[in-house]
């Protein structure tokens, strides 16, 4: 099954085709777009180099989640603030609506 869907998303660069996945850690949906190098194989996606989401507001530190997806499975760096930091999980199947 696939682990990652393409869609497309809108940023400052306007509106560019992506890939997205869920991610267990923070919960969220994680996109690479156009700006990474992915090994085109939805099954097992590897995209480099590595992705880096926060989110707060200031003045709160904000949530950090940084991994590496290689190979079908996402490596969480130290720099995580979620309980999956410095593990490496599979990510999960893409659930079609």
């Amino acid at each position: 099954m696939p682990k990652v869907k393409k869609s497309t998303i809108t940023s400052s660069r306007g509106t560019v085709p992506a890939w997205i996945f869920e991610c267990p850690g923070c919960g969220c949906m994680h996109y690479a777009d156009d700006r990474w190098q992915f090994n085109g194989n939805v099954e097992a996606p590897t995209f480099s180099p590595s992705i880096k989401v926060e989110v707060g507001r200031y003045p709160d530190p904000p949530d950090i989640c940084h991994s590496f997806v290689r190979d079908g499975k996402i490596q969480y760096l130290n720099d995580c603030t979620h309980e999956l930091k410095g593990q490496t999980v599979e990510l999960p199947n893409w659930e079609e609506d």
